[in-house]
């Protein structure tokens, strides 16, 4: 926010959550280059004569809630379009009818301008997990996520086999002391990162409510499939990260923005659900005008939410590291679960909603995770603009967690745990192997959209036990 802060706001007049919240947002994406004594005669204008920037594409939002009267009404009803946007979509074998028709449905909203499907996909809430959504001026909770900014993070370090051989007690070890999974709690000794002292935390009440909880959740990570795993990885040749090709130790995680990104999903969702009515079929599409207070909130929060799951992931790197004297040659980290401002081919500027996708720009580094047993490629992405610049985020659910627990008992989980040479420490039948489609497979429907650097095998994987 420049040099300005929270209080500074509410010397010049802006004593308002609202007003606030959208200052923030506003500043850091348009101004963050002026100084303080700019900024404040700026905003003292504004607020002094809201009038004059009711029109104002980027001030006047701010200007709005400085005037008496409303610019928009309690709600607005919209119909599908007959005539659809573009839609890609890859490995369309792969995917089950259901995905493909919820996908179908985003393309016939009036906000959708392109939009493609990863092969991983498989039905979700709202938008299909594997979807990819280009929207004008508007951002969909649910087409970002409950779980906000999740993300795979790997580092890569300069030990082999050898290092799992020798020091294989001590890594179960760490991994049980220095993880904590599950829908509450977090590690028993505090964490610290400067991402729980952004005075963004300070901008709303919601956010104000959730920093203890994001506090005592730091470094930890949620249910299902997250997990964090030490394994090898093997570097082909001139490789991205222009580390010698050989075999390396690493470590890898998945993990989210636990309940803070929760929360924020479920309050900017009913909102949204709230003021923009759509048919049945697309009602947990609606989505929030960018030029709206509550559309900069949640853009600001979420942007908020994302780099406290980067934060989780940074502590639980750390920490593991720490604890067995590793020094990591590389780290990669990307993200899906979220909405990125972007260019498309044709210059036009939009909102890409990435759920369970990862962003595969021309050069960009990217993380695809196999299952339990399954292994990982280090990917490299080719800016393909069809696919919205996106690749898969995984292999993708083939049962969903009901049916993966009726066909698989602990039994036959272990033994086939035991087969791939596999240590698992929790986990449960509804994650097991055979409930997410082949990673070969999925790999191989998108060769057109990633480089492979490398391909990561689990060794030792830790996940929640439910």
């Amino acid at each position: 926010m420049g040099n300005l802060k929270t209080k500074d706001l509410s010397k010049i007049g802006y004593t308002n959550d609202r007003a606030r919240s959208l200052v923030i947002n506003i500043i850091s994406r348009h101004f963050k280059h002026h100084d303080k004594a700019a900024l404040t005669a700026l905003l003292t204008a504004v607020k002094d004569r809201p009038q004059d920037y009711a029109d104002d594409p980027v001030l006047g939002p701010v200007a709005a809630t400085f005037m008496d009267r409303e610019i928009t009404c309690d709600f607005r009803s919209f119909q599908l379009l007959e005539a659809t946007g573009q839609l890609k979509i890859y490995g369309a074998r792969e995917i089950e009818y259901a995905a493909r028709q919820q996908m179908e449905v985003a393309m016939s909203l009036p906000v959708t301008v392109q939009g493609a499907l990863m092969p991983d996909a498989h039905m979700g809430y709202g938008l299909p997990v594997g979807g990819v959504l280009a929207a004008d001026n508007a951002v969909l909770p649910f087409a970002v996520g409950v779980d906000i900014g999740c993300r795979m993070a790997l580092s890569i370090f300069d030990e082999g086999a050898s290092f799992l051989k020798r020091y294989g007690h001590q890594v179960k070890v760490a991994l049980k002391e220095f993880t904590h999974f599950g829908m509450e709690g977090g590690l028993e000794f505090r964490q610290e990162h400067e991402v729980l002292d952004s005075p963004v935390f300070q901008s709303t009440d919601l956010l104000r409510k959730l920093q203890g909880k994001a506090a005592r959740q730091l470094g930890s990570s949620g249910s299902g499939n997250h997990f964090v795993e030490f394994g090898l990885i093997t570097l082909k040749e001139d490789n991205a990260l222009q580390l010698p090709a050989k075999e390396y130790l690493a470590l890898l995680s998945h993990s989210g923005s636990r309940g803070l990104g929760a929360t924020i999903a479920q309050h900017y969702t009913k909102i949204a659900m709230d003021t923009c009515k759509l048919p049945k079929p697309a009602q947990q599409l609606a989505w929030l005008d960018m030029n709206t207070a509550a559309g900069q909130e949640y853009w600001m929060a979420m942007n908020l939410a994302g780099d406290y799951a980067q934060a989780c992931h940074d502590r639980i790197h750390l920490n593991l590291k720490k604890a067995l004297g590793l020094q990591s040659l590389a780290t990669i980290a990307n993200h899906h679960n979220f909405a990125w401002e972007d260019t498309l081919a044709d210059g036009r500027q939009v909102i890409i909603h990435r759920k369970g996708a990862t962003p595969a720009h021309a050069g960009e580094m990217g993380i695809i995770p196999g299952s339990m047993t399954a292994p990982a490629y280090l990917v490299q992405g080719k800016g393909v603009a069809s696919s919205l610049f996106s690749a898969s985020h995984g292999a993708g659910r083939m049962m969903s967690r009901s049916r993966a627990k009726q066909k698989m008992t602990m039994s036959a989980l272990k033994k086939l745990i035991a087969d791939a040479g596999v240590t698992l420490i929790g986990g449960s039948v509804e994650e097991n192997p055979l409930a997410y489609k082949d990673i070969e497979r999925v790999i191989a429907a998108q060769q057109d959209l990633v480089d492979i650097q490398g391909k990561f095998v689990p060794v030792v994987v830790r996940m929640n036990k439910e």
